[in-house]
């Protein structure tokens, strides 16, 4: 099996869960999840977490987004974005200023009402379900951050933006609330995600790159070197956290997944001191899990055990 994370770049037309479908078939692998999902007009980085990797699905959802997207003033629908049933057009009479001056406004702490076409769930309903039911219910506003957003050309009615936000901000409905504070209604054109915490667009995989590197495996191979070179390790996501390696004859209480002490570790004292997570690695080298130091035991408590290699051997 294969573990790791690789950056996949979702085209027009796929939804999130057909890029793992099509992977699933490329790599003939089934434990394979995405880490966040993009609409199927939207296009982009989307982060594909394989075997082992898939547990790093929630930690990797947390990661800042950055997104360029066209918004379209005068128009409203009924999803947000150019897809969705129009509800209301108008002319638009603003000034670039004021459109420049709205969008900025955002910028920071912001209360996001979630669109009524969206997966989250509602009483074990997705919000999405209800509106094709012709529902419509009232949704609780959530934080969100605007991190940065910069107009990159106005060409009224169309506006291009690049915007780095946090976790769980629709952009869509960004465009939908810059319109209201304009006075006038506004959708989503186009969405592209170029940036998902340390994966950029540049570096992205199509999938039909993935599937050409693919056949290029060797016999005996479960993955081409070519593509294995696109994979990063599950370490290496977990990199900014220190390193510790076990003492020889301790690995059984690591595999165990028991409490670690410092003693168990290699290295001097001050080498094992670490109070936030930490990547702990057998002393054979391979990584088997994040730890993190409990203040009042003086002892390093497992938070995520990564030992599939073990059942592979």
């Amino acid at each position: 099996m294969i573990h790791g994370v690789i950056n996949i770049y979702k085209e027009k037309g796929y939804t999130s869960h057909d890029v793992v479908a099509k992977l699933r078939g490329i790599l003939k692998q089934k434990k394979i999840g995405h880490t966040g999902t993009l609409d199927p007009d939207a296009e982009g980085v989307l982060p594909v977490c394989l075997g082992a990797g898939t547990r790093l699905c929630d930690m990797l959802t947390d990661k800042d987004k950055t997104y360029r997207t066209v918004m379209l003033l005068g128009k409203e629908t009924d999803t947000q974005d150019i897809s969705g049933t129009v509800l209301k057009e108008m002319p638009v009479t603003v000034t670039e200023e004021q459109v420049k001056e709205a969008a900025e406004s955002f910028i920071g702490d912001y209360e996001q009402i979630p669109p009524m076409y969206s997966a989250l769930k509602v009483n074990g309903k997705k919000l999405y379900e209800l509106a094709r039911e012709g529902k419509t219910i009232e949704r609780k506003a959530r934080p969100v951050k605007i991190l940065e957003l910069t107009i990159e050309e106005i060409d009224l009615p169309r506006v291009t933006m690049t915007v780095t936000c946090s976790k769980g901000t629709y952009i869509r409905t960004l465009c939908h609330d810059i319109g209201e504070k304009l006075g006038i209604c506004a959708c989503m054109e186009e969405l592209t995600r170029i940036r998902v915490g340390i994966f950029e667009i540049q570096d992205a995989l199509r999938l039909s790159e993935a599937e050409e590197l693919q056949k290029k495996k060797a016999e005996g191979e479960s993955v081409s070197q070519e593509l294995l070179e696109h994979i990063i390790p599950v370490d290496q996501m977990l990199k900014q956290y220190p390193a510790f390696e076990m003492k020889k004859g301790m690995d059984r209480f690591l595999y165990n997944g028991n409490p670690l002490f410092p003693n168990q570790f290699t290295g001097t004292s001050a080498e094992k001191r670490a109070f936030g997570w930490v990547r702990i690695y057998d002393s054979q080298e391979h990584f088997c899990g994040v730890y993190q130091y409990d203040m009042q035991k003086k002892r390093y408590q497992p938070v995520k055990m990564f030992l599939d290699w073990r059942n592979e051997k």
